[in-house]
This record gives structure tokens, sequence and C-alpha cells, in this order.
């Protein structure tokens, strides 16, 4: 299957972010702590060009611990400031606003030397679809300003939201690129609810998301659909589909006759693994980023 999802109103946000550049001081560019190079838009270097950056990774309290520290370790490594935050459940605005000034220092500086009152930080918030971009607007600038939702595509335009006295941030819409390379990374989208259900085939996303779960999580897998065992080799297809069936029986998608329902049994897997039913998942590491670029 392949994976596109490209709608008008990205273009004209890529547009649209490329006019306010010279407005801002600093971009912001959110990822999935769960896939933080898959949900990272190729294009984006190309579309900030060289402004200060800082790199929040999202959604780290249903992310694996051990792999966002490497994950950390890896963007210090290209130069970029990478910090795990929790936009729902956590208080993450005192570590950006840190991080933030420490970004530009020297700019704030060479401003108090001059003898001007340095102004409030404005800065550029990015990410793809459904990163929690406007959940982490709302807990900045401290009320519902920006449209939330669980599904991708909710934010359309731009805004400047105040945060405090010290920070003026600029929502955009979430931004997807038109073609993907590795279709891996769309799988890995979609996993996590990045694209559209409406355009995907939940069985395929969710025979990809088994397969990695039963090489990488296989006792996670085990606990939370209370399965005896799991096939020895994660890419037996027939093996795989017998035990996504045995979690639709577990879950009651069943039909006429007492078959299976693949795809309500999918939507069931990829609707657990989402909300963090089967612990904290990370669905990639550097390692894998390494191995697929050799």
């Amino acid at each position: 299957m392949t994976i596109q999802w490209f709608p008008g109103h990205m273009t004209r946000a890529r547009r649209q972010i490329q006019d306010k550049l010279k407005l801002i001081d600093l971009a912001i560019e959110l990822l999935d702590a769960r896939i933080p190079l898959s949900s990272r838009n190729p294009m984006i270097d190309e579309i900030l060009l060289n402004k200060p950056r800082l790199v929040l990774l999202n959604k780290s309290d249903l992310a694996d611990p051990e792999r966002t520290k490497e994950w950390v370790a890896y963007f210090a490594e290209q130069g970029l400031n990478a910090v795990p935050i929790d936009s729902v459940g956590g208080n993450p605005v005192k570590e950006i606003m840190n991080r933030s000034k420490d970004l530009l220092e020297e700019k704030i500086a060479a401003q108090v030397r001059k003898g001007i009152n340095p102004r409030a930080i404005r800065a550029l918030i990015v990410g793809i679809p459904n990163v929690g971009k406007s959940t982490l607007i709302n807990r900045m600038a401290g009320r519902k300003i920006a449209a939330t939702g669980d599904k991708p595509g909710v934010t359309k335009g731009q805004q400047w939201i105040k945060v405090g006295t010290e920070m003026e941030l600029l929502d955009t819409p979430g931004i997807l690129w038109p073609k993907f390379e590795d279709q891996t990374v769309g799988f890995r989208l979609a996993a996590t609810g990045a694209i559209k259900e409406e355009i995907l085939h939940p069985e395929e996303i969710a025979l990809f998301a088994m397969r990695y779960l039963t090489q990488h999580y296989g006792d996670a897998l085990k606990e939370r659909f209370g399965l005896d065992k799991l096939p020895e080799d994660p890419q037996d297809t027939d093996a795989i589909v017998k035990v996504m069936e045995a979690v639709g029986r577990k879950r009651g998608a069943l039909v006429s006759g007492g078959r299976v329902d693949l795809e309500k049994a999918s939507l069931a897997i990829l609707r657990e693994l989402r909300a963090g039913k089967l612990g904290r998942i990370t669905l990639e590491t550097p390692a894998d980023i390494m191995v697929t670029a050799e």
C-alpha cells in the first residue's frame, strides 16, 4: 500500500511559513517522541533555513524512555537541542522558555548592551498533523486558544498567540510532505495516528505495528492481549494475522459464524497502541534509521 496525504492547505501553509520567517526569532519543531525521525518533515531544513531551532519530542509519556534518551543524543549529534515533553499531562512551559532564551542568548545580550529592552521572543511552531501542536499552544498560553482534536488536520490557518509577556507564538497547520520515499515512514505515521484513517487500510497498518511489537515489545504484547506465545518470525504474515485474529476474539470483533472481523480487530489494536495501553512504545530507533540508510 502506498500512503500519501498532502491536502491543498499544506501547500499554502508552507508558503505562509516562508513568508513569516523574517518576523521570527526562533523555530520550535514539534515531533512525536515515538517516531522522532518519521514525524520530522524532511523539507523542514529547507523551509526554516538557518533559524535557531528548538526540537520538542512530544508525547514522551507514551514513548520508551530508553529510546527517547537515544533520540536526544542523536539530535545533539546533529547540532539540535531536543527536549522530551508531555504537552497533555506535563508542565513543559518553563523548560521551553528557558531553552528558547538559551538559544537566543547572544541576540538578547546584544540588545541589552545597546540599551534596548528585549521584546517578547517571536517563535514559529511547526510540526506534522496530530503531533500535539494545538494542545501545547493551549498549555503555554494558559487557556484554550487553538483548536485541538485526536485527528490530523485540525489547524487550518495561522495565528499569533501570546505566552505571558515573554513569548509570542505563531501557530501553523501541520505539514506533511508530498511523497514518502521510504514507505516504512508512512506506516509509522499511520500507526501513531498522524494520517487520517479514512484513507488507510487498517489491516495493513496493524500488521506493520504487530510485526514491530512482536520483535521489540513481545512481553508487552502478550501481557496486554493475554497471548500465550508469539510467532518466532515477525515477518511471517500468516502467523502475525493469526495473532491479530486472536486479539480480535478477545476484543469481541466478531461477525456472524464467530469469524473475526479483521478490520475491527486492527482498529482495536491501533487504538490501544496509540493510547499507550500496551505501555511506553517507540516505533523507531536511531539504529533503525542507520540500517535503513545503508
